[in-house]
C-alpha cells in the first residue's frame, strides 16, 4: 500500500503530508518535488555538507586505520620516489636541477602536487561505484561523493609538505616570500584532478572498464611530467612553441607553479605554458562539470 501524499506534485522525504495538508509536517524542509533538483542543486550541495564531512571521514578512517602501515605509508611513498628519481636522474644520468636548488629538493617540489593528482584521481574516479549501494537507496547531489573523496589525498598532501619542510632544512635551503601563493597552486591542483575524476567516474558508473584506464594515466602522465626533471630542459631542447605543446598537459604548470612557490627564485616561470595550462584545467573541469550533471541522474539505474 503507498503511503506517499502528495500535492501539487510534491511529495515529502519521508512519504509525510506537505505542509499545506498538515500543519505538524512543517518541520521536515525537505521535499522531492517535480524539477527541484535541476533548480536547487547547488543549494543542496551546501545543504548536504554534512554527508560531505562524513564521507570524507569515513575515508580518512577507512585509509589509515586499516592499514598497517598507516600514516607511514604516506611519508615512505614519496620519499622513496624522491630518492629513486634523484639517483638516476641526477646522479647516473647527470640532469640539471633548478637553478641553486639541491636535485632531491627540487625532485620533491615536483612529487608533492604530482602524488596529490595522482592519488585524488584515483580516488575520485572510484568513488560512485564504491558508494554504489548509498546512491542506489538515498537522495543527495551525486558530486558530494567525488568531491569527498579528494579530502584524503589532501591529508597525504599535508604530511608530504611537512617532509618537504624538513628537507629543506637539512639542505639549509629556507624558502621564500613565493610559498605565499602556495593555496592558489593547490586549488590549481584540485581543479586538476577534479576535472578527469568526474569524467571518469561518471563514465565508469556505466562502463566498468575504465577501472583499468586511471593507472594507465597515473603511470603515462609521471613520465610526460616535469616531476623527476625540470620542464626547462624540455623548453631548452625543444623551443618555446613545442613547450606549448608540452603545456596542453595541466600539470605541467601544476608543477612548475609548485616549483616556483618552493623553490623561490631558482625556479623560473615561462608565463605563457603556465596560462595556457591554467586555462585548459579550467576548460577541463566545468566541461566535466556538465558532463557530470547530464549523466548524474541515471547513476542510480545503472550503478
Amino acid at each position: 500500500m503507498n503511503h506517499s501524499n502528495t500535492v501539487d506534485g510534491r511529495v515529502s522525504a519521508r512519504g509525510l503530508p506537505t505542509p499545506e495538508m498538515s500543519p505538524g509536517a512543517a518541520e521536515f524542509d525537505f521535499w522531492i518535488e517535480a524539477g527541484r533538483t535541476e533548480k536547487h542543486y547547488w543549494r543542496d550541495l551546501w545543504r548536504f555538507r554534512e554527508l560531505f564531512f562524513v564521507l570524507a571521514w569515513r575515508d580518512i578512517a577507512v585509509r589509515y586505520k586499516q592499514t598497517v602501515a598507516g600514516a607511514a605509508w604516506a611519508i615512505v611513498q614519496p620519499l622513496l620516489s624522491m630518492i629513486i628519481m634523484t639517483v638516476i636522474f641526477g646522479k647516473v644520468a647527470g640532469l640539471p636541477s633548478v637553478g641553486t636548488a639541491p636535485y632531491a629538493v627540487m625532485v620533491f617540489a615536483a612529487i608533492l602536487p604530482w602524488q596529490f593528482f595522482s592519488n585524488a584521481l584515483s580516488s575520485a574516479s572510484q568513488s560512485l561505484v564504491g558508494n554504489a549501494n548509498l546512491i542506489s537507496k538515498v537522495y543527495f547531489p551525486r558530486m558530494i561523493v567525488p568531491t569527498s573523496s579528494v579530502v584524503v589525498s589532501f591529508i597525504d598532501f599535508l604530511v608530504c609538505g611537512v617532509i618537504l619542510l624538513v628537507l629543506m632544512a637539512s639542505y639549509r635551503f629556507w624558502p621564500t616570500w613565493h610559498m605565499l601563493l602556495l593555496p592558489l597552486l593547490v586549488i590549481w591542483a584540485i581543479l586538476a584532478a577534479l576535472g578527469p575524476g568526474l569524467i571518469i567516474t561518471a563514465l565508469m558508473v556505466r562502463y566498468r572498464d575504465f577501472r583499468f584506464l586511471v593507472p594507465f594515466i597515473v603511470q603515462f602522465g609521471l613520465y610526460v611530467s616535469p616531476v623527476a626533471y625540470s620542464s626547462q630542459i624540455v623548453r631548452e631542447k625543444f623551443g618555446d612553441t613545442w613547450f606549448l605543446v608540452y603545456s596542453l598537459n595541466p600539470m605541467v604548470g601544476v608543477i612548475d607553479g609548485f616549483r616556483w612557490a618552493i623553490l623561490g627564485g631558482s625556479a623560473d616561470l615561462f608565463m605563457p605554458g603556465i596560462a595556457l595550462s591554467l586555462l585548459l584545467t579550467i576548460v577541463l573541469f566545468v566541461g566535466s562539470i556538465m558532463h557530470f550533471r547530464k549523466t548524474e541522474r541515471a547513476f542510480a539505474d545503472v550503478i
